[in-house]
């Protein structure tokens, strides 16, 4: 079998597990659609490579307001590798206590907003602190995990603790411990992961039934979508519209900063 077809087969098993994951990605949607409904937001948080989920969700073709990116890039700009800027100061940084209280300081949060935090390993600290601050803003949290993987990892928590400690509902991409799915002939490591696969398919499942819901409330969605589809018009209408709308919530989230967290 050639590696790419290897990598394709065990993608299979990837649909699978997030098929198997409907009835609970309903319950999410039912969370995400209530916030969105009420006029606030989900906060989508991840570190790292995951960040690459966050972007998968708003803002992009086929996608709507409703969804707050919080991308810190410290922790997910290391494109670079090696200098300034570069991975190793990232990896440093998404351990370090107290990072993520900092950036939820800098938004109001308060029910009923709801939070999505993602994290393959579900180890890192700023991830779990990150939900753990959320929970203690009374937000529901849903976690987005690989199971496999988290299960075999150690926490980089100090008190041991991982992201499904702090989560509500927990979501699983289906990819194996270490997440490389490919064996190569002659070499010891595996390659090609598969969370981000997986993590992109829950991403949109939940995606496409919050836009069910928010159509059957009679409030269907401001959704980003191409020219070459709607004609440039009506895209740019749409874009314009979807950008404003997500302003208008965003302008919620800094009405009451610094009003202390019960």
């Amino acid at each position: 079998m050639l590696p790419s077809e290897s990598y394709l087969e065990q993608s299979q098993s990837l649909l699978q597990c997030v098929e198997a994951q409907i009835p609970t990605i309903q319950r999410v949607a039912d969370l995400f659609a209530k916030s969105i409904l009420a006029d606030r937001m989900v906060h989508v948080f991840a570190s790292g490579h995951s960040r690459m989920l966050v972007e998968e969700m708003w803002p992009r073709y086929g996608s709507f307001p409703g969804f707050n990116p919080i991308v810190e890039l410290s922790l997910t700009f290391h494109n670079l590798v090696v200098g300034a800027n570069g991975q190793r100061q990232a990896m440093f940084l998404e351990n370090v206590g107290g990072f993520a209280e900092r950036i939820l300081r800098n938004f109001d949060i308060a029910p009923p907003d709801s939070a999505l935090v993602i994290s393959s390993s579900g180890c890192n600290v700023v991830p779990i602190e990150f939900a753990e601050g959320m929970m203690r803003r009374r937000i529901p949290v849903v976690a987005i995990i690989t199971k496999a993987h988290a299960d075999a990892s150690k926490s980089n928590d100090p008190r041991g603790l991982k992201l499904t400690d702090f989560a509500d509902i927990v979501l699983d991409t289906g990819a194996p411990v270490g997440d490389a799915m490919v064996t190569i002939e002659g070499l010891d490591t595996p390659v090609a992961p598969g969370s981000t696969v997986g993590g992109c398919l829950l991403i949109n499942c939940i995606k496409a039934e919050v836009a069910a819901r928010l159509v059957a409330a009679g409030r269907p969605p401001k959704v980003l979508t191409a020219s070459a589809t709607v004609g440039k018009e009506r895209a740019t209408e749409l874009f314009e519209s979807a950008y404003d709308e997500h302003g208008r919530r965003l302008a919620k989230l800094y009405a009451n900063l610094g009003a202390p967290v019960d």
